[in-house]
């Protein structure tokens, strides 16, 4: 089903924590919500799983109205089958009957609903774990109970809501594709919680940046990364540097200095651009047309070096990625290849 969202809007204690989001997210499509804590992400899923109520606004899942003035439809009526951090496996359950559970509960037989849990588990790889218990289990594979869970239950809707965020970091890796996998085989219409950015971009079709409960930039994760539509955005999103530039009959300037970007152009005036690691590079002889960077710090990262550095023409310090040790006091001729100007 698709996920239709007009106005929504929710606030606790008079802030507000959802604020007037319009959204559509397709029939079958991965649609990941990134933000910070406390941006409001949890409480827009939980408004569109019905467990919390709308204050203004509606929801409508398919063509079904499930939420909106004088209508709040609960989460057992909404089809919906949420993730949560914690798995919420039943441990006196083996994995089969964790998964046919909820099918039972909604009447289905005994039998029936076993057939589905078995389907299910299935189509995430788990077929010869229908008999352990759960702490038989890896965190990864508890989490893909829960999933096959969801979908044993008839969910055409799966929200999940930071699911990878109790596992171990070579096991998020592992579980993200995981993610992808069962996306593809189940075909559900998934919306995705997280707040950490790398894990969105990851699996997501398209992906929405939250920022004080509203949307700051809907898009494909590839386009909020290369083409942030706002200084916020392109802060927040990957690693780079927010720069006041100069625009001269068409052309940039960064610190006096002309370089090339990319994005729409606009009237002459100051303005801003976003600089990633990829479009600043230490070219080792000093010349007029490069700037001067100071090495503050360095971290290795496995076949590379990251810098952080800090040029005196420039605002902020920044990560640059160097394919040759350095130390801190360093100083480095920077050659600016590109970047980003942010709209107007």
């Amino acid at each position: 089903m698709s996920i239709i969202l007009k106005n929504l809007e929710k606030s606790f204690a008079g802030k507000a924590a959802v604020a007037g989001i319009t959204a559509d997210v397709a029939a079958g499509e991965f649609f990941a919500i990134v933000g910070a804590s406390g941006c409001g992400k949890s409480t827009l899923l939980r408004l569109i799983a019905g467990l919390e109520t709308a204050d203004a606004g509606e929801i409508l899942l398919g063509d079904r109205p499930v939420s909106g003035p004088g209508l709040h439809v609960p989460p057992e009526g909404r089809g919906v089958g949420v993730v949560f951090q914690s798995y919420a496996l039943w441990p006196h359950l083996d994995v089969r009957g964790n998964v046919a559970f909820p099918a039972e509960a909604q009447g289905l037989g005994r039998a029936e609903a076993a057939r589905r849990a078995d389907a299910q588990l299935s189509t995430v790889a788990l077929s010869g774990f229908a008999n352990r218990k759960p702490a038989d289990l890896s965190g990864g594979q508890r989490q893909r109970v829960a999933l096959a869970r969801c979908l044993a239950q008839g969910a055409e809707t799966i929200l999940m809501d930071e699911p990878l965020a109790n596992l171990d970091p070579h096991l998020r890796q592992a579980m993200e594709e995981e993610l992808a996998a069962f996306h593809r085989a189940s075909g559900a219409t998934t919306v995705y919680i997280t707040h950490d950015q790398r894990e969105a971009m990851a699996v997501a079709d398209r992906m929405a940046v939250m920022s004080g409960g509203r949307f700051l930039q809907v898009g494909a994760p590839e386009q909020i990364y290369e083409r942030p539509a706002s200084v916020e955005v392109a802060r927040f999103i990957g690693q780079g540097v927010v720069q006041p530039v100069t625009l001269r009959n068409g052309q940039a300037f960064l610190a006096g200095r002309a370089v090339t970007l990319r994005g729409a152009g606009g009237p002459d005036g100051p303005r801003f651009a976003l600089f990633r690691p990829a479009d600043l590079v230490a070219d080792g002889t000093a010349a007029d047309d490069l700037i001067a960077a100071h090495v503050l710090s360095v971290l290795y990262r496995g076949g590379q070096w990251e810098a952080k550095v800090k040029a005196g023409e420039l605002a902020e310090s920044f990560a640059l990625h160097l394919t040759r040790p350095v130390r801190p006091g360093e100083t480095l001729a920077l050659r600016v290849l590109g970047g980003w100007l942010l709209p107007g």
